[in-house]
């Protein structure tokens, strides 16, 4: 057995349970498209002191191809490495693990290695496969690591998967959070289901991966019933490669939906915040060309900032569409309130030391 739940700093532990802002970490690359650790190392930094609770790295937003490049490994160690050195206070830090069996059980231990509390584990790799194999699949990896499951929208590669999945998937013990990115409420609904109706809701956190509707996802109560009785649970933050940039703005914005629902009370302008975080995803993540410019969109506002030399991808295919450059233009102009460029601007220096 390898790193179970119950092993986890009580810190940690009550950190991701409280819910926190958890950014997908993009990779600095230079112009010749090699690895830049002294811009990554930066990334980190611009996190954690924006306030950031945890990061999640090999993810979709670090290029799944960086384990085609001998990367995999150096990115995690950089941005564990980074994080300890740059604060005392706990961190939830999440890698992603992707792949058939053999290689996610080959990464989740990497990742346990290294000293990451969980695995965020991409299931496209079973596409067409049946719910036994993808169950049996989850299983195994969380032999190796405490898993966080991820509901990866379609449209980027996710499969479908119902309630009854979830409910299977809730009953792992190993299993502590779920990120749910379908992009689509029936499906988040059937994320909601499952967990409930696995019983496992006072075990595993929900956290939002939905850049489509970030605020409305941590604002209401997702209730559901069950033995006549309506059970409530609540998104309690976010695994986000939207919240990559702007992050100071993101906790913030956590800040206030957290103390909002506490006091019993979400007033109307935090709700109204709904629709114009989206507009700001749309053009970030590239939703009129069918997010194929959602790392460069997240590159290209972290350059604009200084926290990267350019939007360079792994995949040289990978850039902004047509036209992504000016509607980014357009909400650094017009939502220019939820940015944190005077913050990235004072401590710029500093990270990049």
């Amino acid at each position: 057995m390898g790193l179970h739940r119950s092993e986890l700093p009580a810190n940690v532990s009550s950190l991701l349970r409280a819910g926190t802002v958890i950014p997908a970490q993009p990779l600095a690359l230079d112009a010749g498209r090699r690895f830049d650790p002294r811009r990554q190392r930066a990334l980190t930094r611009y996190y954690v002191d924006a306030g950031a609770g945890g990061l999640a790295v090999g993810v979709h937003t670090t290029q799944f191809e960086i384990r085609d490049v001998g990367l995999h490994e150096p990115v995690l160690s950089l941005a564990m490495q980074a994080a300890r050195e740059w604060t005392g206070r706990p961190l939830v830090m999440i890698a992603g693990v992707v792949g058939p069996t053999e290689q996610a059980v080959r990464e989740a231990r990497i990742a346990v290695g290294l000293g990451y509390h969980a695995g965020l584990l991409s299931l496209a790799a079973f596409k067409g496969r049946s719910e036994d194999d993808i169950i049996a699949h989850c299983r195994r990896v969380a032999d190796e690591i405490p898993l966080v499951g991820f509901y990866l929208q379609p449209a980027v590669g996710g499969l479908p998967l119902d309630a009854n999945f979830w409910k299977r998937f809730c009953e792992i013990d190993n299993v502590v959070a779920i990120k749910a990115a379908p992009f689509n409420r029936y499906r988040t609904i059937d994320v909601v289901r499952g967990l409930v109706e696995a019983r496992a809701e006072d075990r595993i956190t929900l956290y939002t991966g939905n850049d489509d509707h970030i605020v409305l996802d941590l604002a209401v109560p997702f209730p559901v019933m069950r033995d006549g009785e309506a059970v409530t649970v609540r998104f309690r933050g976010g695994l986000l490669g939207h919240w990559s940039v702007w992050t100071r703005g993101a906790v913030q914005l956590l800040d206030r939906i957290k103390a909002a629902v506490a006091a019993g009370a979400v007033p109307d302008a935090l709700l109204a915040l709904d629709a114009r975080v989206t507009d700001c995803n749309a053009a970030f993540f590239d939703v009129a060309n069918d997010f194929h410019g959602c790392i460069a969109g997240c590159h290209e506002v972290l350059r604009r900032q200084g926290l990267l030399e350019g939007i360079w991808c792994l995949n040289p295919e990978e850039g902004l569409s047509p036209g992504q450059a000016a509607e980014i233009d357009r909400i650094c102009r017009v939502h220019s309130d939820l940015a944190d460029d005077d913050f990235v601007k004072a401590n710029l220096e500093r990270w990049l030391g």
